[in-house]
């Protein structure tokens, strides 16, 4: 038997020839109405309609499956007549099976998932005529926001109605979601209009809706700002050490922090290739340490054999790194190929937080603002309370004198060095949770880098951070106003501005080595 044994309404022949066969709007008429009395038999003849599966003759439908028919009553295996007919289906019929569709994985699936993708999908293109099936999706639902999502298709429905009344009822009730799927529904029945008092309606639920988006608005300009700074934040902690404290202009810091997104794409592949699928998730955590320590020691090797060579002499140092930075890059090529390699999120930084109906704040972003402030604190932790932190600090400010008393200063450069690029190891780990990981990853931060710690003040984490979120907060208001291009064009001016009244950054630093 092709199809199983009805339990409620059972489909007749008369209902599967009206669907099958006649003009659009009949076709459609009678398909809402059997799909609000659907038993199983329907539900197999609307998937096989919708698959181009059925024939049709004068008296008769079949409903074809290797080659055979049968039929969509009682399931028996029918002789299929020369003359028989394939069922056309124009986009008006294939949208009122997607809508029926839809809506018998409201009443049968036990997956809420699938239940509210299918409200969601009935809520794009509402129509009168499918009230019957929302409202037996309605009476068998349980979950409040599927069903709220319901009360919506249903208003929705309504507003194309014959029925003044129940227009303005409908668009009242769908001012209240604040959502921008509801406005363009609105917004398209105001186009359509012509009683002034409906009309009236829409405009002030149009309108009430535009006021509780706009602080959506704000709310996600404020949280990519902020994202932003985060990112900025890490990519610049690094060359907060090895800039702001040491001195020194390394151009290479890009590639270091690509050396980081490779750790993490390696680690990918290992736990993918040598554990379960369930640890798959904690791959991240594992790249951490590593990303770091891969950055770290690059650095180190970096610092013993051509920083140290080059302290004091800015340009030198300048040219230096910035071949050295060719050079890594293109190892990777040689390494890992020239094009992009793929990073997955895993299943814990998938998706995201729906704060309100325009937004949704992504997981991933939310753990590296989250990891950014981490870093952040280990680092100041790190330079203000360790033996490390002190020695650097002072070496920092008096090389002569930290020497004299015993400081191996040399050491102190090594590590201070490695520790700046494994910060960055860290930033290119973050980073291949948002982007892609390539050879030029790091091309697109050098710049952004070295402008948050020029301007934060130099040797001042403090103002680093200050630099990192301001720059991320302006950069996304003036980008939803003006566009990206000009955005990034307006805050280049600001800190160029800014620099020139105060070349010192926001910060200035104190005692010896700012007097000197």
């Amino acid at each position: 038997m092709l199809l199983v044994a009805a339990s409620a309404h059972a489909l007749t022949a008369e209902e599967a020839k009206a669907i099958a066969s006649g003009d659009t709007e009949a076709r459609v008429a009678a398909l809402n109405k059997a799909v609000a009395t659907a038993d199983d038999k329907t539900s197999a003849f609307i998937q096989a309609m919708a698959d181009d599966a059925v024939k049709f003759t004068e008296d008769k439908v079949f409903v074809m499956k290797d080659d055979k028919g049968y039929d969509p009553v009682t399931g028996a295996q029918l002789k299929v007549p020369d003359t028989a007919e394939d069922v056309v289906n124009n986009n008006m019929m294939r949208g009122a099976f997607d809508a029926a569709q839809s809506v018998l994985k409201l009443v049968n699936s036990k997956d809420e998932a699938v239940r509210l993708a299918a409200a969601n999908a009935l809520l794009k293109d509402p129509d009168e005529s499918r009230i019957p099936m929302v409202e037996k999706a309605l009476s068998v639902e349980t979950n409040a926001n599927i069903k709220a999502k319901l009360e919506l298709v249903r208003a929705a429905s309504l507003l194309n109605s014959t029925d003044k009344a129940k227009r303005i009822t409908a668009a009242g009730v769908l001012a209240e979601s604040k959502s921008p799927d509801t406005k363009l529904l609105l917004n398209e029945r105001l186009t359509e209009e012509t009683e002034p008092d409906v009309k009236a309606a829409l405009q002030k639920a149009i309108a009430g809706i535009d006021g509780a988006l706009v602080w959506g608005d704000r709310i996600n300009a404020v949280f990519s700002g902020i994202s932003l700074g985060s990112v900025l934040l890490l990519a610049a902690l690094g060359l907060a050490i090895t800039y702001g404290l040491m001195g020194v202009i390394n151009m290479a810091h890009g590639e270091l922090m690509m050396i980081g997104a490779y750790a993490t794409y390696v680690m990918q592949g290992l736990f993918q290739k040598y554990l379960p699928e369930s640890a798959f998730g904690l791959y991240l955590v594992a790249a951490i340490p590593v990303a770091f320590l891969a950055s770290a020691l690059v650095g180190a090797v970096l610092e013993r054999g051509v920083i140290r060579f080059l302290y004091g002499r800015p340009l030198e140092t300048l040219l230096a790194t910035w071949g050295i930075s060719l050079m890594l890059q293109q190892l990777v090529r040689s390494l890992f190929g020239a094009q992009n390699v793929g990073v997955e999120n895993p299943g814990w930084m998938s998706g995201g937080f729906t704060m309100l109906s325009n937004v949704t704040l992504p997981w991933n972003r939310i753990c590296i603002i989250i990891f950014a402030v981490l870093v952040l604190l280990a680092m100041g932790w790190l330079i203000g309370r360790t033996r490390l932190g002190l020695f650097v600090r002072g070496v920092t400010q008096n090389r002569p004198i930290a020497s004299c008393m015993g400081v191996n200063t040399a050491r102190v450069d090594t590590y201070a060095f490695a520790l700046g690029s494994g910060i960055a190891g860290l930033a290119g780990c973050a980073l291949s949770q948002i982007g892609n990981v390539g050879p030029d990853l790091g091309q697109s931060y050098i710049v952004d880098s070295f402008m948050v710690v020029v301007m934060g003040g130099v040797g001042q984490l403090a103002g680093t951070v200050y630099a990192a979120m301001g720059l991320g907060i302006l950069n996304k208001f003036i980008e939803g106003w003006a566009g990206a291009v000009l955005a990034k064009i307006a805050v280049l001016i600001f800190i160029i501005i800014f620099i020139q009244k105060r070349p010192q950054g926001i910060f200035a630093m104190k005692g010896r080595s700012a007097e000197a």
